[in-house]
């Protein structure tokens, strides 16, 4: 694990980085894809999540009572970007299942590659909430950007976002533009392509979570 500017974590870990490498695999088939992706999400969150905050709780165990820590406060909220954020939601779920679950709907104009919303719908009171925003691509940056935009004028304040795999435009890009919150990057890729396509990359992680073309 590399931290590579204020905020920015990217992941050195073998098994995140071995699991990189089969969905990079265009001979991967969907099922398997989908699950990896599921894998490196909840893989990234045990370390993104290190700083939730903890209450001393009373519990009886079969010996005695005692005080003992658990998560604090209004848990969490996950909140993908649509479409391909949702293959990462179920492994942070099983981290933390009692997290709420936001949608936030963007598309990418094909000329301009810039991002419009079509769909936002956030847990309440989502200010007193961890935030953790999932996308498996950061490519130009323009539609993480635009979530936590959208994420902030509702009132969120914690906020981490998470990707498998970056693009070092759209990394910088994104800090640049919130260098506030915390960014967790599973392998930084070499650059965009003239289509805003990340290289290597793996292809369009919503196609290949869904199946679709």
């Amino acid at each position: 694990m590399d931290l590579l500017m204020d905020n920015v974590t990217v992941f050195t870990h073998p098994l995140i980085q071995h699991k990189i490498s089969i969905l990079r695999d265009k001979r991967t088939g969907t099922n398997e894809f989908r699950a990896l992706i599921e894998e490196i999400a909840m893989l990234m969150g045990f370390e993104a999540l290190r700083d939730l905050p903890l209450q001393d709780v009373e519990v009886e165990t079969p010996i005695e009572t005692c005080m003992t820590p658990m998560i604090a406060g209004k848990k969490m909220a996950v909140v993908p970007i649509l479409r391909a954020g949702l293959g990462m939601v179920n492994g942070i779920l099983a981290l933390v299942p009692s997290a709420k679950v936001g949608h936030i709907g963007l598309y990418r104009d094909e000329k301009t590659h810039e991002p419009h919303e079509y769909y936002c719908k956030l847990p309440s009171p989502i200010e007193q909430r961890t935030i953790v925003v999932t996308d498996p691509m950061l490519a130009t940056g323009g539609s993480a950007i635009a979530a936590v935009d959208f994420i902030k004028q509702y009132g969120g304040k914690h906020i981490k976002f998470m990707s498998i795999i970056a693009a070092p435009e759209g990394l910088k890009r994104l800090h640049e533009a919130h260098p506030d919150i915390q960014i967790y990057v599973g392998h930084l890729d070499r650059q965009l392509n003239e289509n805003a396509y990340i290289c290597p990359g793996l292809g369009d992680a919503g196609d290949r979570i869904f199946g679709t073309k």
